[in-house]
């Protein structure tokens, strides 16, 4: 017999030792590849599934945890890379070696590094077709055992698995809060936190929610000018708290319309939506998205397509885009499903459109899928219709029968509201004895934005019994003191002025309900010293609409403007002062707060107003007096007249520079505000003079001649009054041939001012 040699003898001696050593790892190491690497090499050049799972079917005794992991990334990016209509999740997910790479997955999710569990557990969501899959579980499971150590890319890319999921308000959701509460101030990556602030908004603190918003200003300037994403994650945020913050809505918007090219219909969409919903007003992005979104028409022939369209162009159309829109739409209403009856519906809503063709054409789409709506979706069907005027009785009872039902076995307080409301717009707004104990069940739970609505449609009913019936039922009365009892009860338990507002801020000041307005205003007067520059806006504009005079809130709201209005938007100014206009009512510091908040508007509005020949001479100005801190634009005057621009010349006719003195009539808190006082002698130095430049548009003269209409020759009158040498300088001057050059314009200047020339 052959001798064995030597060296194989000692090489199976070693290998039996490291065996009996390591037993486990002998099994792993016999049972995987040398390398992973060709496996992964062999995937990644698969151009289709069936590659993939012909790939998968050879190889699935000796894959790893990372071959897995490579092989779900591969079917995303293919189903990524095709357009919606070419999309086969369904024939993916049913296809038998899907499952075989599911329960691989199932085996090997332990192994699994961190970056590779999310990502399977991200696209085992997108190929999922059971609601409660159990890998998903399982996945979610295993990433909760390890979330301390995500890092935030991997925290953010987690918490949308747990978005998708719909569970905002889980232990889990509030766990990421808490982490990204504690690691706020080292994160700096704003487009993972931007995700992360999206998710968390749901469950977090006004605190908290104020944290991140001061977090996400700080950090905006370090993102690239085209992060149109994280722009619309940050809106969407500001959209979830309820806040609309103008700073960082004016720094997304400019992101957005320096991406104009990057835009779509969605985009658009999404972007519009959200302003709307914010109550904010961006003039320049409204007209760039007219301009696009009406290229955009010819274009969209499919009825899903267009119906997006319709609803995002239409508000904001003109009359021919308005006209072109619903002519199209006419042509395609027959094949309208209906949630595009009811999309098309709340937009001729939105547009004031009250055209009976389409209204009739839309509407029988909609009868037809009445049964199918959902509670708040018939709200929006019976509000809209409202709006628009139509009346068609077959309609009506179907919706009144649907809204009932749906009533009947409704328990979620904001459900019933909404669906009481709902009926009580339709003709004969009457309840039966089940309507009514259904409402009297959901009372103890109701909110006061509930209890708001409650009492709307019961004043509502109780108005049409006495009008066509003559009568009032002593059940209705009954429900308005249960109503009454419950909304004083929940105010009298508020204990915090955010939690209070939250329920408030929705309710309009004007439908409040009488009997409950004074304990409201007597609970936000509890709260009073919880007024901030956060919520001083909301608060002005409820007690604007209420007509309710509590002389301790209006004092507060005046105190917070004068002492925080660097913290607030100049746009906002109008809402704080309007319930002082309203309610006639001068604050103490009367002169103080009125001179505050306009001359922050005016400040803001600053030299970014001036048309081209105003900033011309701006510019002049600030060489022929020495210097830009020569001159003050815009500035605020008592009695609220504003002067283009005013430099001020001591008695040798010597520029004074503004911050050396005291003199500015811009800061209105140090002026005097009663009549036939003396403003100028005691103001500046002796024999120095006040001087105020006006530039003259043709907006200023009559149409036919030359000749200044009585509005700016009074202004000149009243700026002399308050002690002004008023220089106005006409278009037709300014613009003429003498004055085509800069020099001749500087000594134009010149001469107004000082009466010299000193060019020549």
């Amino acid at each position: 017999m052959k001798k064995t040699p030597v060296f194989l003898d000692s090489l199976v001696t070693d290998m039996l030792r490291l065996r009996a050593i390591c037993p486990f790892s002998w099994r792993v190491f016999q049972f995987r590849p040398i390398s992973c690497e060709p496996l992964i090499i062999q995937m990644n050049k698969c151009t289709d599934e069936e590659q993939i799972f012909d790939f998968i079917e050879r190889n699935k005794a000796i894959l790893s945890e990372k071959q897995v992991g490579c092989a779900f990334d591969m079917l995303w990016k293919l189903q990524k890379q095709k357009t919606s209509l070419l999309k086969n999740v369904e024939d993916v997910r049913d296809h038998p070696q899907f499952l075989t790479l599911h329960n691989l997955a199932t085996n090997k999710f332990k192994l699994m590094n961190d970056d590779t569990l999310v990502n399977v557990l991200h696209i085992t969501q997108r190929f999922a077709g059971e609601s409660h899959d159990p890998l998903v579980e399982a996945l979610v499971t295993e990433a909760w055992r390890r979330l301390e150590r995500f890092d935030i890319k991997l925290l953010s890319e987690f918490s949308s698995c747990l978005a998708d999921q719909r569970l905002y308000f889980s232990p889990l959701m509030g766990k990421i809060a808490d982490i990204v509460h504690r690691n706020l101030e080292t994160t700096q990556d704003l487009s993972s936190l931007s995700v992360l602030m999206v998710n968390i908004s749901s469950l977090i603190s006004r605190h908290f929610q104020q944290q991140l918003v001061n977090k996400t200003e700080l950090l905006f300037d370090t993102i690239d000018s085209s992060e149109v994403n994280v722009a619309t994650r940050i809106t969407r945020f500001l959209r979830n708290i309820k806040y609309c913050y103008q700073p960082l809505l004016e720094k997304c918007n400019n992101v957005f319309l320096s991406n104009v090219d990057q835009l779509d219909l969605d985009s658009i969409s999404k972007i519009l939506r959200l302003y709307k919903l914010l109550q904010f007003n961006s003039f320049e992005f409204i007209m760039m998205a007219k301009k696009k979104l009406t290229e955009m028409i010819p274009l969209c022939n499919h009825p899903a397509s267009f119906v997006k369209l319709f609803v995002t162009l239409g508000p904001i159309a003109g009359p021919e885009e308005k006209k072109q829109l619903k002519s199209t739409l006419l042509l395609m209403s027959e094949d309208l499903t209906g949630e595009q009856a009811l999309a098309v519906l709340r937009a001729m809503e939105d547009m004031e459109s009250r055209n009976s063709h389409l209204i009739k054409r839309v509407t029988s789409v909609l009868h037809k899928h009445l049964d199918s709506y959902k509670p708040l979706e018939l709200l929006k069907i019976t509000q809209a219709l409202t709006f628009l005027r139509f009346q068609r009785k077959e309609f009506s009872a179907k919706l009144r029968e649907l809204l009932l039902s749906h009533l009947k076995i409704s328990f979620i307080p904001t459900e019933v509201s909404f669906l009481v409301y709902a009926i009580s717009l339709l003709p004969s707004p009457h309840l039966d004895e089940v309507g009514i104990s259904r409402i009297e069940a959901v009372l103890p739970q109701c909110d006061l934005n509930n209890l708001s609505s409650f009492a709307t449609s019961v004043l509502r009913w109780i108005q049409y019994d006495h009008m066509y019936l003559d009568s009032i039922t002593g059940k209705q009365l009954k429900l308005l003191q249960k109503l009454d009892h419950y909304g004083r009860q929940r105010l009298q338990h508020s204990n915090s002025l955010d939690l209070l507002w939250e329920e408030l801020k929705s309710v309009r000041g004007n439908a409040f309900p009488e009997s409950l307005l004074e304990e409201t205003i007597a609970t936000l007067q509890h709260f009073v010293d919880e007024i901030n520059y956060i919520n001083v806006v909301e608060i002005a504009s409820f007690i604007s609409n209420t007509d309710y005079l509590s002389t301790l809130l209006l004092d507060r709201i005046a105190s917070v403007a004068v002492q925080q209005i660097e913290k607030i938007h100049p746009f906002t100014i109008l809402a704080i002062i309007l319930p002082f206009s309203t309610l006639n009512y001068d604050p103490p510091q009367r002169d103080e707060f009125f001179g505050t908040c306009v001359q922050h508007l005016n400040s803001y509005l600053g030299i970014g107003v001036m048309n081209g020949a105003q900033q011309q001479i701006y510019k002049m100005l600030a060489e022929v007096l020495g210097g830009i801190n020569c001159v003050k634009a815009s500035v605020l005057t008592p009695y609220y007249h504003t002067v283009d621009f005013e430099c001020i010349l001591d008695k040798r006719k010597k520029p004074l520079p503004y911050g050396s003195h005291n003199t500015a009539l811009g800061q209105l808190s140090e002026m005097p505000w009663e009549p036939n006082t003396e403003i100028v002698g005691s103001r500046l130095p002796p024999g120095a003079e006040r001087i105020a430049l006006e530039f003259l548009d043709s907006k200023s003269f009559c149409r036919n001649i030359p000749h200044m209409k009585g509005k700016f020759a009074m202004k000149k009158r009243h700026l002399e009054i308050l002690g002004y040498r008023v220089i106005q300088i006409s278009q037709f001057e300014w613009n003429s041939m003498a004055l085509s050059t800069k020099d001749a314009r500087m000594d134009y200047l010149r001469e107004r001012i000082f009466g010299e020339v000193k060019s020549l």
